[in-house]
């Protein structure tokens, strides 16, 4: 397998600017994208014809975003270090704050299993040294009952995730250590096999940070000097560059093949050959 097998196109096409920090895209269904940017604190609504407007305002500086399996937004709310959860109309409530008594760091991404589980990442690129209470930058599951639970506290800034297509696998990005670990899903959530799955050393500028996986369990990472593709062998394909580095990405449009990518000051869009995942 190539590149060219996945993309129509590899070349980046802009498609919004002049924001400040562009992060935590994420398609609904209904035909729209919702997507951050953390240092306004906004979350961004952009429409089908192009017209983009504030969604939330202020928005804890909103991170990650995603949408749970009854449509509701679930965000990482960087600022508030939480990760909160709102309906349509409905402001949002945190439901995780604390692990053991202690504020979480600031929660980064996130991802929802079919059967309504939350995992989500908290380094603490949102905090201060002198304002961390947990001595370690963990992964989570949130249970629809609420009991929050760590599942792993060995990364050094654990990032971006994704679950391969049958849920089977969940792949986590370590930025600092630049690259991709997978681990084996049980069926009550627990995570077990912990393993390197890719090295992204690269001397280009950047890390690993948001994640993606399409219906074939190819895997897209951003990364040093842009969007990493892998097959789900982990044989990676290639790295797409574009005018400005990548921070996330989502699959959207109404055949899931428009690749869409927050970096820095841009939202960018690149066409692919195979689907995405629809996130409920």
């Amino acid at each position: 397998m190539q590149l060219c097998d996945l993309f129509e196109t590899t070349e980046y096409q802009r498609i919004a600017t002049d924001f400040r920090f562009t992060e935590g895209p994420v398609w609904h269904p209904e035909g729209y994208l919702l997507f951050s940017d953390i240092p306004a604190s906004t979350i961004h609504r952009l429409e089908p014809d192009g017209s983009i407007s504030v969604w939330r305002q202020p928005s804890g500086n909103s991170n990650g975003l995603t949408f749970d399996r009854q449509g509701r937004l679930v965000a990482c709310e960087h600022g508030n270090r939480r990760v909160s959860v709102a309906g349509p109309d409905g402001a949002p409530q945190p439901v995780a704050t604390h692990y053991q008594g202690k504020q979480l760091n600031s929660p980064n991404d996130v991802v929802v299993r079919s059967d309504g589980i939350i995992y989500f990442t908290d380094p603490p690129y949102g905090i201060q040294e002198a304002q961390r209470e947990l001595p370690f930058n963990g992964v989570f599951r949130l249970m629809p009952d609420g009991e929050l639970e760590l599942l792993v506290d060995d990364f050094d800034r654990p990032n971006g995730l994704a679950f391969s297509p049958d849920e089977a696998v969940l792949y986590v990005d370590d930025t600092e250590r630049r690259h991709i670990r997978a681990f084996d899903v049980a069926a009550d959530g627990s995570l077990s096999n912990g393993r390197l799955w890719a090295d992204m050393a690269s001397p280009d500028a950047g890390g690993p940070d948001g994640m993606k996986v399409d219906r074939l369990g190819n895997v897209y990472s951003t990364g040093p000097g842009g969007i990493w593709v892998f097959t789900p062998d982990a044989t990676c394909l290639g790295v797409l560059k574009g005018p400005e580095l990548p921070a996330n990405l989502a699959f959207g449009g109404p055949d899931l093949r428009t690749l869409y990518i927050t970096a820095r000051t841009s939202l960018y869009t690149l066409r692919t050959k195979v689907s995405g995942l629809p996130v409920f």
